[in-house]
Order: C-alpha cells, then structure tokens, then sequence
C-alpha cells in the first residue's frame, strides 16, 4: 500500500475519497464534526502543496438525489475549518462536477455532491467509476470508515488511477495491524453492544492473540444463555447461541480469560421504566430486561484491566444513551483513560463505544480512536477490505 509520502505531490488533480458522514440535526446543523476534522491533514498535505483537489464523500442513505442529504452543510463547515472556500459541486460526475473541477486552481478544492445520489455508487459500476476517475490525476483514499465497501468510490476508482492511501487510512491501518501483529502484553478485548451476530468473527479471530476477553451489551446475554443462564426478556441471539457455546468451550480449552457479568441492571421496561433494580445474573426475573452491567461487574472488569498493556474497545456495556443505563459504560471509558495515563494503548472500535467516549469527555485520554466502526470490527475479524486492498 503506497502512502502519500511516498507519492510526487505537484499541481495535479487529485480525487480524494473521504468519509463525511456526519451527524447533522434537523435543521441540517452537523453536531458532531470529528470526520471532517479527521480529514484535514490529508487535505491541507495536498493543498500546501499545490494539489487541486476534487473530494467524494457519501451522507446517510439516499434513494437517489435527495436535498435532505445534500453535502452543502458538510462545505460549509469543511470551509471554516479549513479557512478557505471549499465549494459545492452540483453533482459527482457528468458535465458540472467536470467544470468545478477544471476551474479550481493550484492549492483549491472542491466537494463534490454526495456520491450515493447515483445508485451505480453501491454498485461498484464500472462505467460510474470510470466518470469518477476523469476527475484526477491521483486518486487518494482516506476514508477509513467506508474501506469494508467496494464501492465505486472506495474500490472502483482505484483501479483506474495512480493511487495511495491518506493519513488518516494509513494511520488507522497501522494502529490496528500493531493489535492484531505485535500487541504489548497483557492484551485485553472488550466487545459490548447488541448483536452476537456483529462481534462473533472478531472473538474467533482475536481469541488465539488475547489473553483475556471481556464481554457486556446486549451480546452478554446470548452468552449467559449459552451458559443455562434465565436471563428473562433480555436481548437474546437465538441464532447464535451455538456459536456462543463454541467461543465458550473454545476459551476454556485455550486457557483464555473470558469474563462475563455477574451483575446486571434490570428494568421492566428501558423506554419506560417503572422498575429499575440490580441483580445477580442468577437471580434475572422472567419478566425483567439487562440493560447494564452491575456494579460487582464493574469491579470485575476494571480490575481485570488494571495492568493491561493493550486494549480494544468495541461496543457499549448497556443502553447507555439512556443516563440511568450508562454507569457501565462510562466506568469502562474511565478505565481505559487511567491505563492511557500509565502508557497502555488504548483503541476504541468507532462506533458506539467512541460516542460514548466523547460524551464523558475522554477522547483525548484514549490512545486511538477508530473513524470506522463497521470497517474495524472487519479489520479485526481477519476480513480483507476491499478499499484497502485496491490501493497499489
């Protein structure tokens, strides 16, 4: 994989694919900027260096073009950032993205309109990605987060181009190849969040490298399950309960730590609570939902992770978006920052987990903090991804 220190940077075209997917409210207003940021030393690496630069980048999930999920926003907020003008092309390809590009001069760029506007995106078609491709020199890809697509932007492109990854693509790489390859012992995975079915390949894959696991979220009730647990109507992954059993024997049989709770945070209802109450995972009620781990849980887990060297983080302990659901997640997030302190790397999966972390106000006290949530849990699994292997 060329990087673009490795590249002859001059006043070329260079298409860039970035991942601008942001949060925005219903006024339109982005609530969250950390892409766009994310994406700035790429930028300002090409722009300082006489580079006209043509962006891509996707918003949400259109059915076609749709002003709902226009980029304009994204300019704008891009522009203050930058303290340049960075305008808006009225589309991706064809006769308007082609003149925005032609007019922009040495150290300009341009965004171009949302890419999913045009379903030959998703596609991965080549005559869409062949219309992207007249639009630089260089192609350069920096959108971590959309590397586990092939899509026409992310795979296609690259293809037809000279191309090479961005700092932010190269950056994620190496902090998460340094996990899988070379991790500083002792080495600790925590996997949370709701589906069995998004985390069991990354167990599998990590099982053999770890020396312990720590599982909580919605995930930890198949698992208590698998064990002959009665976890009432907490969330359960009835077609991966098998596959939980596996993991199960599988760390036993390797002498791996796998630790469960043994606690939780019940309630009747997590929309509308009327009962809220802690429970040994023994004692979970028929009528009563997990939505946290318990405080004996959280003593477990933090201790387990007192003199880790190495740490990855994917999905939140409970509902923490729900304050009186959260304490587990926050005193893992708190967790991970004390051993950041003391020089452990800490890496945090994207996602949920890194929402979270930035809502206690920790992010910076987290050695990294992944910009791709579905492209590191494929990473992680051992999954190739095709934005990655399409760079020469």
């Amino acid at each position: 994989m060329r990087t673009l220190d490795q590249c002859a940077i001059r006043s070329q075209r260079v298409l860039v694919r970035v991942d601008l997917n942001v949060p925005q409210d219903d006024a339109g207003v982005i609530t969250d900027d950390t892409r766009i940021r994310a994406a700035l030393p790429t930028l300002r690496f090409l722009l300082e260096r006489g580079s006209r630069v043509a962006l891509m980048s996707h918003l949400g999930r259109p059915k076609g073009a749709d002003a709902r999920w226009t980029l304009l926003p994204v300019a704008v907020r891009l522009s203050e950032l930058l303290g340049s003008t960075v305008a808006l092309a009225a589309d991706c390809v064809g006769p308007a993205a082609e003149a925005a590009v032609a007019t922009l001069a040495p150290g300009q760029a341009v965004l171009l309109e949302n890419v999913r506007f045009h379903r030959e995106e998703e596609k991965n078609d080549p005559a869409f990605a062949a219309q992207l491709a007249r639009l630089g020199d260089l192609y350069v890809n920096d959108a971590f987060g959309t590397a586990h697509r092939a899509h026409a932007s992310t795979e296609g492109v690259a293809r037809l181009l000279p191309n090479a990854a961005g700092f932010l693509l190269q950056k994620e790489i190496e902090e998460l190849g340094a996990v899988l390859h070379h991790p500083e012992r002792p080495f600790a995975a925590i996997l949370g969040g709701a589906k069995v079915a998004d985390k069991i390949g990354v167990i599998d894959n990590l099982l053999p490298r770890v020396d312990m696991v720590l599982i909580g979220g919605g995930m930890a009730y198949t698992f208590l399950k698998a064990q002959g647990r009665e976890i009432g109507r907490s969330l359960l992954d009835t077609e991966h309960l098998e596959a939980a059993k596996r993991t199960l024997a599988a760390a036993a049989a390797a002498g791996k730590r796998l630790l469960l709770p043994v606690d939780v945070v019940v309630t009747d209802d997590f929309k509308a609570p009327t009962v809220v109450e802690t429970v040994s995972v023994d004692g979970i009620a028929p009528d009563r939902m997990g939505v946290d781990i318990g405080p004996a849980t959280i003593r477990l887990f933090c201790d387990a992770l007192g003199d880790a060297r190495t740490v990855v983080w994917n999905g939140p302990m409970g509902v923490f978006e729900r304050p009186e659901f959260a304490a587990g997640t926050r005193a893992i997030a708190e967790a991970l920052a004390g051993i950041t302190d003391r020089g452990a790397n800490t890496i945090i999966g994207g996602g949920d987990s890194a929402a979270a972390v930035e809502q206690v106000g920790l992010s910076d006290r987290i050695a990294h903090i992944s910009t791709g949530g579905g492209a590191s849990l494929e990473f992680l699994e051992g999954r190739i991804l095709p934005g990655v292997a399409a760079l020469g």
